[in-house]
């Protein structure tokens, strides 16, 4: 039967993964290239749920249970802006840019899925749910001053506004995992609004 490695998240227009591709080139022509392992163009979303390994036959009820907590959800807008790290800037792991927008409907959405997932045995995410998308994730090598200096380094780079999309559908993605990288395939997509 096997399993599926997956998540639920928004994909981005190639526009936006561009514009986030320039803040990567900026931080990396900042001296930390080495330091940061970067989030390839492809791998960049809005994630909403990480499932993890997810039973081969159990993925039609994940996808009828984010389409039923989609169908009240209609279209949204997000925007991208801000620069931070994950936990904080003097020890960093993660470097994001923010989402703004209307967040409401977004975080709603977020909370409906996690709601519709739980009933089919998905544990809820006990973090409170902070939208953003990940640049790069931080080697477990570097050491504290390293990473002070990464925290630094973002600190002084100002992302003003990066671009706006309206999301429309949410999509239920495969993730597989190699050496080159994880390779994601779109499962399905899933209209917000049932498909209006």
């Amino acid at each position: 039967m096997g399993e599926i490695r997956s998540f639920v998240a928004i994909e981005l227009p190639a526009e936006l993964k561009e514009e986030l591709r320039q803040v990567q080139r900026t931080l990396s022509d900042g001296g930390i290239e080495d330091l940061v392992r970067w989030v390839k163009p492809a791998g960049m979303h809005l994630t909403l749920k990480f499932l993890g390994s997810v039973p081969a036959n159990k993925i039609k009820s994940v996808e009828m249970a984010v389409a039923q907590a989609s169908q009240g959800a209609g279209p949204f807008k997000i925007a991208l802006r801000g620069l931070g790290c994950f936990p904080t800037p003097s020890r960093p792991n993660v470097i994001w840019v923010g989402v703004e927008g209307d967040l409401g409907p977004l975080a709603a959405l977020q909370r409906g899925i996690e709601d519709s997932l739980a009933a089919l045995g998905f544990a809820p995410e006990r973090r409170e749910y902070t939208p953003h998308l990940t640049l790069g994730r931080v080697g477990k090598q570097v050491d504290s001053r390293q990473r002070r200096r990464i925290g630094e380094l973002t600190g002084t780079i100002r992302v003003d506004s990066l671009g706006e999309m309206q999301a429309r559908e949410v999509s239920l993605i495969r993730s597989d995992l190699s050496p080159a990288g994880a390779r994601y395939t779109r499962l399905a997509a899933i209209p917000l609004g049932g498909g209006e």
